[in-house]
């Protein structure tokens, strides 16, 4: 049994601080009914708790830690950064550096706007598409999260389409109303909702890799009908690559895909690990954005010189070509998760535990599920209960995994061959405890 008595103790003074005793609801593990540990350091591929123990890290900090954990080169460009001063509200040469950077890889974002979360960078990339289109209307997909402003927290009922009803308290009726809803991917939903309200809505917005339904990839032809469909009424098409960008391949779902966004979010991978997003795309819609245009947006800490120093250590440490001795980094990636993934996925046949192992690039996930996972009721379908037990098996074992099967878990360039061995001789027991707890 792991010991966690001091991330115990942690937990209960926390609660006496902080509601639920977190700053984001997930990191309190109610959906798997025990306490969290409390993290103290992380290097590598590894995370350490203040109890001392060690778990080899599959959450990667919910997606940033693409190089790994404290890699050397990101912490020397923070530790010389950081005497230069930690904020100045005001332009720097990094600010240009890191955005030269993300347009070679995203040349869809001809202009782009530094933010600190992804919360900003969708609210910000809705608000531009309304002032740009003039329409107020905006479609999203259930499942798909785009942070937690009001327009957003929006979900649908039953049927094909669904006009938003708030699905958070606080969150006004009237904002929601303008969100419409409707099944991912469900070509015959989106197409007759635009057949509907086509010339009402501003924008689509997507996460063309959905993450925050478990893993969920999008079937053959439906982003090219989403391209469609907005394309013949007037309406933008957002992407949603807070998650997904740089990881369902280098340039994202967009380059996995071959289809261009007007708009493209990015997050998470971009900030290194520090608080960075970012939203672009074609440069007359951009535009738009004040000081150049009439939409307002601003930031206090919005191009934070420590934020762009990490988040272009990070992609230059993406970016460099592959050599002899260094090959692709995204390929390398993607070949070592596909080799987990490919070991659960006979493990679990071997134990007959059904599941469905979803991997996009260096994100993955697993459902216990008999059935093809396409959308969130198909995710919602499947066995809570069994992935509780697999979750706490493998925790005890020292594979640090998402609290929730509706999450994504991560790869980076720091787990090595022997991690993904170690972790796949604790899948096979965490599988056995699954068969078990079945009868």
């Amino acid at each position: 049994m792991l010991n966690l008595t001091k991330s115990a103790a942690a937990f209960r003074e926390a609660k006496t601080l902080m509601p639920g005793g977190v700053n984001s609801p997930v990191r309190s593990y109610r959906s798997v009914d025990c306490d969290p540990p409390f993290i103290a350091r992380a290097e590598g591929s590894r995370i350490y708790d203040i109890d001392g123990n060690e778990y080899i890290d599959y959450v990667g900090s919910w997606g940033p830690m693409i190089v790994g954990h404290a890699h050397p080169k990101v912490v020397k460009a923070l530790q010389e950064a950081v005497t230069r001063g930690t904020s100045y509200g005001a332009p720097t040469l990094a600010e240009s550096e890191l955005a030269k950077l993300v347009r070679q890889v995203y040349p869809s974002m001809e202009l782009l706007r530094m933010v600190n979360s992804g919360t900003e960078a969708t609210m910000s990339a809705l608000r531009l598409a309304r002032g740009f289109t003039r329409r107020d209307k905006i479609v999203k997909f259930i499942g798909c999260y785009h942070g937690h402003s009001d327009g957003l927290l929006v979900k649908a009922g039953s049927g094909l389409a669904t006009f938003g009803v708030p699905d958070s308290p606080g969150v006004p009726k009237n904002v929601a109303a303008d969100t419409i809803t409707v099944p991912y991917n469900d070509s015959d939903a989106i197409a007759a909702v635009m057949t509907e309200h086509g010339q009402e809505i501003a924008a689509v917005i997507v996460e063309p890799v959905a993450g925050n339904m478990g893993l969920v990839l999008p079937e053959s032809g439906y982003l090219e009908k989403l391209r469609q469909l907005t394309t013949e009424s007037g309406a933008l098409l957002i992407f949603d690559e807070v998650m997904c960008g740089f990881r369902a391949s280098l340039g994202g779902a967009q380059a996995a895909y071959g289809v261009t966004p007007d708009l493209t979010c990015l997050g998470k991978i971009i900030g290194g690990g520090l608080p960075v997003a970012a939203y672009g795309g074609r440069r007359d819609i951009m535009s738009f954005i004040s000081p150049a245009g009439p939409v307002y947006q601003a930031g206090t800490l919005s191009g934070n010189p420590l934020a762009m120093t990490a988040g272009l250590a990070t992609l230059q440490i993406l970016t460099a070509e592959p050599t002899a001795g260094k090959p692709d980094y995204s390929r390398h990636l993607t070949l070592q998760t596909k080799k987990l993934v490919l070991g659960w996925e006979q493990q679990a046949k071997k134990a007959d535990v059904p599941v469905q192992v979803h991997q996009a690039g260096s994100m993955f996930g697993l459902f216990f599920n008999a059935h093809h996972v396409r959308d969130y009721a198909t995710s919602a379908a499947s066995d809570q209960e069994a992935f509780k037990v697999w979750f706490r098996a493998m925790l005890e074992q020292g594979i640090y995994l998402a609290p929730s099967q509706f999450e994504t878990i991560f790869l980076s360039g720091a787990h090595t061959d022997a991690d993904i061995d170690t972790t796949l001789a604790a899948s096979e027991k965490a599988f056995a405890a699954v068969k078990r707890a079945r009868g």
